[in-house]
């Protein structure tokens, strides 16, 4: 079917409904008055954001010290990948965008007094969380900034699918995209700010929601863009154990609160505030060797539980648990991509006229590991930096933040960078056999090999097993009659959210196999300690194989296209 034309060129298109998009989309219309359009596959409310029960990590407050702390912890959280230039602007930007959010009529947890409440959670040395109604802060912040978004002149298209990015002469002019009735459209942008994150979908057991397919990446990867940082995905420890999906999460918040992690034998067998990637290993360890399912967070203890935490407390009665008398089940889930398309301090990406901010970019925030809560805040502090930039008149980027490709390896400095040989192209299709498989039973088998090789613990062996499935998985998907989008567009985009798994999962193996050590959330059971010889960021370039620095970044200088 031919695409549908939109009537004129957008200033800015931005793909994704969550924190950051909207964030994005707002300060555009707003602050800009840039010509700015809105794409989402699902409805304006419906993103990984309002899934999210973790609160806002800030460092609020008068003490001129709270922005050094903010910034160690998740120095140490990141395991060596952090770029120490994207932090700090995370950490000191922070709070005044927490401020703005409130003014836009965000509403958190306060004190008795009336006082701001902070929660500590894993990580993090002191308490700096900020939650809305124990842990709907992701809803909070959604409904918040959905209503923002809808007062602005923002043309918005939701239930549209992204299905490929515009390129042309080496600059991204644009979107094609998939209405929820098949039809085609072609938006055309003078810039693209991806916003379209998360793949929790590449597991069996995640807590993302089921269109966190990677489809923000995997465009980018198609149309050119670095990408990095992929083999970094972080399972959160305790998702609750049970057949709902998404995985229920039971919050960090509640361990900092004073719940507890015990076995099947009722003893505690990990610090329970440890960075995630340590305490979903020390959950996976104690599974293997108790022979157990699940393990038990004990949060009888806690007082005033129903009010504290609501959302919760109603999720965990839907499934006939009482927390003030059972112990409740958790299992570690997939939970957030720490890597994705490489940008610089303001979201430009490697290619001309497409920026990326949230889940679905690399910014050096997370290296190997996130630290908790920060993702929100993330959204919140690159989105606007990318409009800023956007306004000033550049297409490019500059040779900043997790863009810095330079060979200065000392601890606290730059990152440096080495490419991973990989092809975007699709493996040879193979005769589909007796019966060709539909889609969901191949996103099944993709889910499975997925988690038994490249999840929590990875190795050798493992990767090359999961390598080998993918390509017949895809070759499987490629040998399937293609539908008619005009006659089943539900079907058709089921096959493309696929595609965009396996092209993301090729990405996240290939990366992983590369990194031969253990860091952060990437563990290597054959290669079990960290080496200091790999602090390096693998990036992927699918036009150019191995690539060391972006296209159009001249050592040290500016790539501004003005």
């Amino acid at each position: 079917m031919p695409a549908e034309h939109e009537p004129a060129a957008l200033d800015l298109l931005v793909v994704g409904s969550g924190v950051a998009g909207l964030s994005a989309a707002v300060r555009a219309a707003t602050s800009g008055g840039l010509r700015t359009g809105l794409v989402t596959k699902g409805d304006l409310d419906d993103a990984t954001t309002r899934w999210a029960q973790g609160g806002v990590a800030a460092a609020l407050g008068a003490d001129p010290s709270a922005a050094d702390s903010h910034l160690a912890d998740t120095l140490a959280a990141g395991a060596g990948l952090c770029d120490p230039e994207s932090v700090r602007v995370l950490v000191e930007e922070g709070p005044g965008r927490v401020e703005e959010l409130m003014a836009l009529g965000a509403v958190f947890d306060r004190d008795p007094k009336g006082r701001l409440e902070l929660a500590r959670e894993g990580g993090h040395s002191v308490p700096r969380v900020l939650h809305a109604g124990g842990a709907a802060t992701g809803a909070e912040i959604e409904r918040a900034l959905t209503e923002a978004v809808v007062r602005t002149a923002v043309s918005i298209h939701t239930r549209t699918f992204l299905e490929e990015l515009l390129v042309s002469d080496g600059v991204c002019v644009g979107a094609l995209c998939v209405s929820a009735d098949g039809r085609r459209h072609r938006i055309e942008a003078r810039n693209v700010l991806l916003a379209a994150g998360g793949a929790g979908q590449l597991y069996s057991v995640t807590t993302n929601p089921r269109g966190a397919t990677g489809d923000g990446v995997a465009a980018a990867m198609r149309a050119g863009a670095l990408v990095a940082d992929l083999e970094f995905i972080q399972f959160h420890p305790t998702a609750l154990h049970h057949e709902r999906s998404p995985r229920p999460l039971l919050t960090e918040a509640l361990r900092g609160h004073g719940a507890v992690l015990r076995n099947d034998r009722g003893e505690r067998f990990v610090d329970e505030l440890l960075p995630r990637d340590v305490v979903s290993r020390a959950i996976l360890t104690e599974l293997s060797d108790g022979g157990s399912d699940s393990v038990f967070l004990d949060a009888r203890g806690l007082e005033s539980f129903g009010k504290r935490f609501p959302t919760i407390a109603t999720v965990l009665e839907s499934v006939g648990l009482d927390p003030s008398r059972d112990l409740l089940p958790v299992h570690p889930a997939a939970h957030h991509l720490c890597g994705g398309v490489l940008t610089d301090l303001d979201g430009a990406s490697s290619l001309p006229g497409l920026w990326a901010c949230g889940e679905v970019a690399c910014t050096g925030v997370h290296g190997a590991n996130r630290l908790a809560s920060n993702s929100l805040l993330e959204g919140m502090v690159f989105a606007p930096r990318a409009v800023e930039a956007i306004l000033s008149g550049r297409t490019g980027p500059r040779n900043t933040g997790a863009m810095t490709g330079t060979a200065d390896s000392t601890p606290g400095g730059p990152v440096p960078r080495t490419g991973i040989d990989f092809s975007c192209a699709p493996a040879e299709a193979e005769p589909p056999g007796d019966g060709a498989d539909p889609p969901p039973v191949l996103l099944a088998a993709l889910q499975e090999a997925m988690t038994a090789g490249a999840g929590v613990m990875r190795s050798g062996d493992s990767l090359e097993e999961v390598a080998r499935r993918l390509v017949v998985i895809e070759s499987r998907l490629h040998a399937l009659p293609a539908p008619r989008s005009q006659d089943r567009p539900a079907e058709a985009i089921e096959r493309a959210e696929l595609a965009n798994l396996l092209l993301v999962a090729r990405g996240v193996v290939a990366a992983a196999t590369a990194r031969e050590e253990s860091r952060g959330t990437h563990w290597r059971e054959d290669h079990p300690l960290t080496d200091p010889m790999q602090r390096h960021r693998a990036v992927i370039g699918c036009r150019t194989g191995v690539s060391t620095k972006p296209p159009h970044d001249p050592t040290g200088s500016s790539t501004d296209h003005d």
